[in-house]
């Protein structure tokens, strides 16, 4: 082997080599490597070793556009190495669903054991051959089923170095917390790989805004740590969170919202309408804190009990010094992630009922 080679599996990755290969990650009925494939950058002068993955739950591909939209531009990498795997969970992605075959979910089987069943050898085996040589990681995500989620970034604030790398992605909105046990994140954290967690869209699609703000943010944190040349770029503002929580229906109905994903809302203010089917008559919700909307349902129809709203609480202070913001900026753009990201909502003014 080359002393100055990257080993992965049976393949060396030389400084300044761009590869794509395949990770043997289990076998076919019939006895056939299956692989994950994985693309490789290594500069010329050592440096950090970062992963990028996505989908490993099958269905939120957002994150595979990001990746895409990266390897199809170059990557002129200076220092350091770059892993980007972009379709995790190559079953769920063929079979469009969250899941393994196995009905477990990958992101609860971490760090895998090599020996014990098909979710913790899958998880085993990209452990194994990509979280353990990386300092850095970034794990793309969209929101569950029937679900959107406004872009932001979930990191645990409390390890050393992670607030620098989540603060330098560039989302409006940080939350702050572990994650689940046995996730990749988690996890990865553990292991003394800084990972963070990028949160944006629906599942099902390429979201042309999502993936700006996903390409965007991972250039960013390479720029940080000295990998790629050029400009970090900066949020209109930023908050970092700590408290969550989703507003969920008390009656059956038909929803009308009166917010968009990613808006400043104050408390008191009306969310939503649950019309009955055949008349007006509503139940509104209202707000019962400052905060800002992070993700909302795609359903137009609820149940008692069903999910509608999640919202990001944050103080009456962060509420008045983000309003100020957004009043005092001529920057467009948070108007315009507001806008794409309610394209498919039936939005209307709490004033017109």
């Amino acid at each position: 082997m080359n002393p100055d080679a990257l080993k992965i599996c049976e393949y060396e990755i030389l400084p300044g080599e761009i590869q794509d290969i395949g990770i043997k990650i289990t076998e076919s009925y019939l006895g056939n490597p299956i692989t994950l494939p994985i693309r490789v950058y290594r500069a010329e002068k050592p440096g950090p070793h970062v992963f990028v993955t996505a989908a490993i739950h099958g269905d939120e591909i957002n994150g595979t556009g990001i990746l895409r939209s990266l390897m199809l531009r170059p990557m002129p990498l200076i220092r350091g190495t770059l892993i980007f795997c972009p379709i995790i969970n190559i079953f769920g992605f063929e079979n469009h669903s969250r899941y393994l075959p196995d009905r477990r979910d990958l992101n609860r089987c971490f760090p895998g054991n090599d020996s014990g069943s098909f979710s913790d050898r899958l998880a085993a085996a990209i452990f194994k051959h990509i979280v353990s040589i990386c300092d850095v990681g970034i794990d793309l995500h969209s929101a569950a089923i029937r679900r959107t989620n406004f872009p932001h970034v979930r990191a645990d604030l409390e390890i050393e170095g992670i607030k620098d790398i989540a603060k330098t992605f560039g989302c409006e909105v940080i939350m702050n917390g572990k994650g689940p046990n046995n996730s990749l994140r988690q996890t990865a954290n553990k292991s003394g790989c800084l990972t963070i967690m990028y949160e944006a869209g629906e599942v099902f699609k390429f979201e042309p805004r999502a993936i700006q703000i996903g390409v965007r943010g991972i250039k960013n944190v390479l720029i940080r740590l000295g990998m790629l040349e050029g400009e970090i770029l900066k949020p209109l503002y930023q908050e970092v969170i700590s408290d969550t929580a989703w507003l969920r229906a008390d009656v059956g109905g038909i929803l009308q919202f009166h917010v968009h994903p990613g808006d400043l809302i104050e408390k008191g203010q009306p969310i939503v309408r649950c019309e009955k089917l055949f008349s007006s008559e509503a139940q509104i919700i209202y707000s019962p804190y400052y905060g800002i909307i992070l993700g909302m349902t795609s359903l137009p129809a609820v149940k008692p009990g069903e999910a509608i709203c999640h919202i990001a609480e944050i103080s009456r202070k962060s509420f008045k010094h983000i309003q100020l913001k957004l009043e005092k900026s001529s920057k467009t753009e948070h108007k315009t992630v507001r806008r794409d990201f309610a394209s498919d909502f039936l939005i209307v003014s709490p004033e017109k009922q």
